[in-house]
C-alpha cells in the first residue's frame, strides 16, 4: 500500500489491519511530487470511475462493484501512458482468462 505520509496513516489500527492482510505499507519520499501526483492521480481515478461512478444503495454494494470496474481498468481501459493500450497488454497472459 502506497500512501502519502499523512497522519491518518500512521495509527496502530491502519499498521495492523495491512499487516493481518499481508499488505506491505510504504511510503512516499516527503517533497517528492512525482511519486505523489501517481498516488492522486490514483485516487481521483478511484473516485471517478468507480466509487463516486453511481449511485450504490450500501457500501457493500459499491464493493462488489469493484472487480468489475478493475478487470476493465486493467484489460479494457486505454491509459494515456502506454499509448491507448490497456495496462494488461503489456504483461502475457499465459492462463488465456482473461480478455
Amino acid at each position: 500500500m502506497l500512501t502519502d505520509n499523512g497522519s491518518c496513516h500512521r495509527p496502530h489500527l491502519w499498521r495492523d489491519t495491512l499487516t493481518t492482510a499481508g499488505i506491505t505499507h510504504k511510503r512516499t519520499r516527503p517533497y517528492r511530487p512525482q511519486t505523489n501526483g501517481k498516488v492522486e492521480r490514483c485516487n481521483r481515478t478511484l473516485l471517478d470511475e468507480w466509487a463516486c461512478a453511481r449511485p450504490c444503495r450500501s457500501e457493500t454494494e459499491r464493493r462488489g462493484a469493484f472487480p468489475r470496474w478493475l478487470h476493465d481498468c486493467n484489460h479494457h481501459r486505454g491509459h494515456t501512458a502506454l499509448a491507448g493500450l490497456a495496462p494488461a497488454s503489456r504483461v502475457p497472459d499465459l492462463s488465456g482468462q482473461h480478455s
